[in-house]
């Protein structure tokens, strides 16, 4: 009898301790900091002429107007650029969290662009934290100016295509930054060495001054033999948020605001003052029904 007693209240003080443990693990595992996706390292799809870490959500239309003016530099006549303007307007489209796809035309070479963007990794905070986002973005391009000499250009000619790998991360809440390097095919020889395909190294950085507010920086740097009158891209520009709306506001060297365009033809100098005024506005449309 005594045994049996002995017994029962063995089986109750582990049950007890069992049950006394669990808990504690519960609330460890609560104090833990939840798994949780970093986002809004930039405040859009593109930083100022490149690709971002951010992606278009699930059923959103992204709306674009991309504008660069002449060089400031070219004096009162030209009114500091703002007679000469070049422009891109384009579509882009959240198929899913993960996966966006954009079409754009440019009045620079009259060019047609595709593009198809997919993030890989989503950098994370918490359990298993993941430091870094990365995207890979790939696309092609058509220019289909008008050519006037007597050997006419064809569709092989006149087109070209890249794939770009993205691995950005958002240190804090005031200050971002990615690598952005960058294969560019062109049928036709770029001014860069000659070469059919040439390579870049891009970056792109944002700093938050106010809570709708950013600095942001864009820059590539493409390796070849640069002739006299190519220079590496570089912007600075201001984000200004405003509801739906992103504006930003940027000082660049680049005329084209496509890879093709901006990597192997910018002609300005921007530390010798060939530098473009421009903007661009982003709105976002949200199609579709939507789960909270």
């Amino acid at each position: 009898m005594l045994k049996t007693k002995a017994t029962i209240f063995l089986c109750s003080m582990l049950f007890t301790v069992q049950l006394h443990a669990q808990s504690l693990l519960k609330e460890v595992e609560d104090s833990m900091p939840k798994k949780e996706k970093v986002s809004g390292a930039f405040k859009s799809t593109r930083v100022i002429y490149a690709h971002s870490t951010e992606m278009l959500h699930k059923g959103n239309l992204d709306f674009r107007i991309m504008h660069r003016f002449g060089y400031i530099n070219s004096g009162i006549n030209q009114l500091y650029g703002l007679d000469n303007a070049t422009m891109r307007i384009s579509f882009d489209y959240g198929i899913t969290d993960n996966t966006t796809v954009g079409f754009g035309r440019s009045t620079f070479m009259k060019e047609l662009d595709i593009f198809l963007k997919q993030r890989i990794i989503q950098q994370s905070t918490g359990e298993n934290a993941i430091p870094v986002s990365i995207v890979i973005a790939a696309g092609a391009t058509l220019w289909t100016q008008e050519v006037f000499t007597e050997t006419k250009p064809g569709f092989s000619d006149r087109s070209s295509r890249y794939i770009q790998l993205i691995v950005g991360r958002k240190f804090s809440s005031i200050f971002s930054f990615q690598l952005s390097p960058i294969l560019l095919h062109s049928n036709n020889a770029a001014n860069i060495g000659g070469s059919q395909n040439v390579f870049a190294m891009g970056g792109g950085a944002r700093l938050k001054i106010t809570k709708r507010m950013a600095i942001t920086m864009d820059y590539h740097y493409p390796f070849g033999i640069l002739d006299s009158v190519t220079f590496a891209p570089l912007g600075i520009g201001i984000d200004i948020e405003t509801g739906g709306h992103v504006f930003q506001l940027q000082f660049s060297n680049a005329t084209g605001m496509n890879e093709r365009a901006y990597i192997t033809q910018t002609t300005g100098n921007f530390f010798r003052g060939d530098i473009r005024f421009g903007f661009n506005l982003s709105r976002i449309f949200k199609l579709g029904n939507h789960k909270k």
